[in-house]
């Protein structure tokens, strides 16, 4: 008898679960198109990323993966060392669209002819002539050029970066705050920075999904608390607190910080109900509380 009873309370409360679990599996499709519809459009932005006699093939790969991560279609070589390469094509993991399309040229000149405003990345201290901008503050300014005409950046070898000569064709520099005892990056990761800054600037943000299942309302939550001290008063888990009521308060403060779904309210219940069944099949009735049981003190 006592196995039914408890099977059958671990059975409503598995139900309980895998209901939630399967609604929660079929909502994810459902919340993840809504999402895309009811999220504004991110602003056309005519930006290129310009790669500087980049000697690793695996690097041209990694970049066009942060490229397309953060929704960045032109990709421009100039004088690359090994293109195409199969590293490239494997670094791209599945960016190999952008490689296909990339352009290769022999000079920044050729590069960046057609754009109306070129930004430039460094982590050296050659910025006494130039206009320098915070990448997030710099990538503002980009995105809003590039509504109106194309729009450069330029990043440079990966080991000696861009020479005089070559910053010397930007209108501005872009400097990424980093640890001043370790400011390097590679060439990825400076990528990957800035066409997120650039990504958040045309209007991307993240939207909290719709949750799953409907919160527990305020009825189903104080039938909640009703059943829970029931239990708490049959099992003799008393209020050792002054005046003896601060717990079930301190109790009902961190559930509703919890913020419970339907299912999981549930859940809880179904988790007493088992509590009470198998006390009532051991002799002990309702309302009985159990000899020494209590609080840990």
């Amino acid at each position: 008898m006592l196995r039914t009873i408890t099977s059958a309370a671990r059975r409503a409360a598995r139900t309980a679960m895998l209901r939630s679990g399967c609604m929660l599996a079929k909502s994810v499709a459902g919340n993840a198109a809504r999402i895309a519809r009811d999220m504004d459009p991110i602003a056309p932005a005519d930006l290129r990323v310009v790669l500087v006699e980049t000697s690793h093939p695996g690097n041209i790969g990694a970049v066009a993966r942060a490229m397309k991560n953060m929704g960045l279609q032109q990709l421009v070589l100039v004088r690359p060392k090994q293109f195409p390469d199969p590293e490239a094509t494997a670094r791209a993991s599945g960016a190999d669209d952008l490689l296909r399309s990339a352009r290769v040229v022999d000079s920044v000149e050729a590069a960046i002819g057609d754009c109306g405003l070129v930004a430039a990345t460094t982590s050296r201290d050659r910025d006494q002539y130039f206009r320098v901008r915070d990448v997030r503050e710099g990538a503002a300014q980009l995105v809003t050029q590039a509504r109106t005409g194309p729009v450069a950046l330029l990043f440079g070898n990966e080991r000696t970066g861009l020479t005089n000569d070559e910053l010397a064709l930007a209108h501005l520099l872009l400097r990424i705050p980093a640890n001043p005892e370790y400011a390097s990056l590679n060439l990825a990761m400076a990528v990957q920075l800035v066409a997120y800054e650039t990504w958040r600037a045309r209007g991307a943000q993240y939207v909290q999904p719709p949750p799953a299942m409907a919160l527990a309302s305020a009825a189903e939550m104080e039938r909640l608390f009703t059943h829970l001290q029931q239990v708490m008063d049959e099992v003799g888990f008393r209020d050792r607190t002054p005046g003896g009521t601060s717990l079930m308060n301190r109790i009902r403060r961190f559930m509703h910080r919890a913020e419970l779904d339907q299912n999981e309210v549930n859940i809880l219940r179904g988790i007493l109900t088992a509590v009470q069944q198998k006390r009532r099949h051991a002799g002990h009735p309702a309302g009985g509380a159990a000899d020494g049981a209590g609080p840990p003190r």
